[in-house]
């Protein structure tokens, strides 16, 4: 689907396999979850 080939080109563009781009997306989303305050319910 579309999510699996965002997937495969960010992989392709940095030169990763799939798990790994998987792996840096997640760790890059959690840093950012972090540092908006850590709330799933976000004020606008």
């Amino acid at each position: 689907m579309k999510i699996t080939q965002d997937v495969r080109d960010y992989a392709n563009a940095k030169g990763l396999t799939e798990e790994t781009a998987l792996e840096e997306g997640m760790k890059q989303m959690s840093e950012t979850f972090v540092e908006t305050g850590a709330e799933i319910y976000q004020k606008v």
